[in-house]
């Protein structure tokens, strides 16, 4: 079988279950099996491939179970990032969170930034690459997630990883910027989530009953560890930009940002 032969393969066993995405899906499958980038498909395409080795990946698709997982990293900003099982899947709206908060940092000669609940340390990481002067404090309280944490941060100087639950005393540097991708699905909800959704983990995705239960921490945390000319970043779900803002109590202004499809995403606030 040929790389080409093995998309199709895939491809069609895909579409004829109803998987969504089945032409990306399978892409993304066969290039990184065959140890190539997806723009070098159509190099490789008649390349000799082992279609044993689609088996076990296509039966977990088709269970429901994420690419992502599947593959075992995934992309995000300009660097690829270890996932799976106990850990937040990086998704491409909250590229638009590290590309402001990189902006921020830069502002600043030697920043000293947070990332709470830091999951994967997607945006600490993706930030501390592109801001070499600043100090990045990834903090993350499940130890699953802390694995890929430490995982994804080796060889980056600037990122210093700590585990600890932004919902009880955390002692830090004061900080000049603070950013974070909180769990912010009302519980009710969780059921209702798409089933590749279902399998991340319930910690990172549960933001209480009214989804706001960590912005309520993080407001805390910003009122004793925020610098008084520092900025705080949060991701926010597309319905939550009139309630966020009125939870940073302890903040002065807060802008709420949309993002490339006009929903609802980032606020920013400072003192």
């Amino acid at each position: 079988m040929t790389l080409g032969e093995a998309y199709k393969y895939a491809l069609n066993c895909l579409e004829k279950n109803g998987v969504d995405e089945a032409d990306f899906k399978s892409l993304c499958l066969v290039c990184t099996l065959a140890g190539i980038e997806n723009s070098a498909f159509q190099a490789h395409k008649n390349d000799e491939f082992d279609e044993v080795t689609l088996t076990e990946p296509l039966i977990r698709i088709l269970g429901g179970e994420p690419l992502q997982y599947i593959l075992g990293e995934w992309d995000f900003y300009d660097s690829r990032f270890k996932v799976g099982d106990g850990v937040l899947i990086p998704r491409p709206e909250t590229e638009e969170l590290v590309d402001l908060a990189i902006k921020t940092a830069k502002q600043y000669e030697s920043p000293v930034i947070y990332d709470l609940c830091a999951g994967s340390g997607c945006i600490g990481i993706s930030i501390a690459k592109a801001v070499p002067s600043a100090k990045v404090y990834c903090v993350e309280k499940s130890k699953k997630a802390l694995a890929y944490l430490h995982n994804n941060s080796k060889g980056v100087g600037n990122v210093r990883v700590i585990l600890g639950d932004i919902l009880n005393p955390i002692e830090l540097p004061e900080a000049d910027i603070i950013v974070s991708n909180p769990p912010y699905i009302k519980t009710a909800d969780l059921a209702g989530l798409q089933s590749e959704v279902q399998f991340e983990p319930k910690m990172a995705l549960d933001g209480g009953e009214d989804g706001l239960v960590f912005y309520r921490a993080i407001n805390i945390i910003a009122k004793t560890n925020l610098k008084k000319s520092g900025t705080l970043l949060l991701e926010i779900g597309s319905e939550q930009g009139d309630e966020v803002p009125k939870v940073l109590t302890n903040l002065g202004t807060a802008e709420v940002i949309r993002d490339i499809y006009g929903n609802d995403r980032i606020v920013k606030a400072t003192f």
